[in-house]
């Protein structure tokens, strides 16, 4: 077994943080102090596992009464964020929003995805301002590009249209003024994670399992997939290289929903025989299944690739062989 960082196995034998022993474009940051908002989630909680297993300082930004001098207090909502916690930071990671499939997209819940991404985005930039942090890493979503169908996306192409694309371009801009004032700000455009424990997956193997996998509508929409290994190695990548405004993280292949299917059908060694109609998905699930269900992505990660970043996992098969593991099949 590869060893194992904050949770989630690297699949390499060695430790992929420990800075002596990794390749050029690959090193761990090289900053001392690295302050996340949203460690507790998924893809935050494997970064923060990742720099302290590098010994790097991680500094929790939380909502509730700090529990130790590891964490920094505050308050989106109402904008409180005392920039002098930040003091010694070289960088901040923002990885704060609720789940756009969590819940049906009522007008609450849609209110409530950009309340918990703009705001937060919002304060954390003028913090780093006024702190002179150096370097800001803020997420964003593949959903900035709308449905592109079978074109190719990079991160040059435009904003979509729909409540996702309007969604990331303004939680984009809420960083602008971080940008302006001369912060090196990345926004990191990510696909669909790939995990061994939550996210994605998590919800699917248990359909497959019982055999009711099945591909959604006609299956052409694509997914941009990416391994939450590459995902943690991407963000380390952009807080330590040169990077700045949109990066997608997603893997080099984005595949089909039909595609995707058929792999996680093998994977798991159980059949796929279903198709889920789009009008089912549309009647029980509204405005987010024509959104995050029957449209996709094909977004490819030009900006990593030019910048010399090495993916882990460069097909679906990869990616799905990491996150499932002999336990997890």
């Amino acid at each position: 077994m590869g060893s194992e960082v904050s949770g989630f196995d690297t699949g390499t034998g060695r430790d992929e943080t420990a800075p002596d022993e990794k390749t050029p474009d690959e090193k761990t940051p090289e900053v001392k102090t690295v302050a996340i908002a949203g460690s507790s989630g998924l893809i935050g909680g494997a970064l923060a596992g990742a720099l302290r297993s590098a010994d790097r300082r991680v500094l929790r930004i939380v909502r509730r009464v700090p529990a130790g001098k590891d964490e920094i207090r505050w308050n989106p909502d109402s904008g409180e964020f005392d920039p002098a916690a930040l003091a010694g930071v070289d960088a901040v990671v923002n990885l704060c929003g609720a789940g756009v499939g969590d819940k049906r997209w009522s007008g609450a819940y849609k209110q409530a995805l950009r309340d918990s991404r703009i705001d937060p985005t919002e304060v954390i930039s003028a913090a780093v301002v006024q702190a002179g942090v150096p370097v800001l890493v803020n997420a964003s979503a593949v959903g900035y590009y709308g449905d592109t169908g079978s074109t190719i996306a990079d991160e040059s192409a435009p904003a979509g249209s729909g409540f996702l694309a309007g969604l990331c371009v303004d939680w984009e801009d809420a960083a602008a003024p971080a940008r302006e004032a001369g912060v090196r700000v990345v926004l990191a455009r990510t696909g669909l994670v790939l995990s061994p424990s939550g996210g994605l997956l998590a919800k699917l193997k248990p359909l497959f399992a019982f055999g009711l996998g099945g591909r959604l509508a006609s299956g052409h929409q694509y997914m941009p997939w990416i391994s939450l290994e590459d995902e943690v190695r991407a963000l380390l990548f952009a807080i330590n290289k040169p990077l700045s405004g949109p990066v997608n993280l997603t893997g080099p292949a984005p595949v089909t929903n039909a595609e995707f299917t058929a792999a996680l059908a093998r994977a798991l060694r159980r059949p796929a025989p279903f198709a889920v109609p789009g009008f089912a998905l549309k009647r029980l699930l509204g405005e987010f299944a024509e959104e995050g269900l029957l449209g996709g992505q094909r977004a490819v990660p030009a900006a990593l690739e030019r910048a010399g970043f090495r993916f882990h996992h460069n097909t679906i098969g990869e990616a799905l062989s990491y996150a499932l593991g002999p336990s997890g099949r």
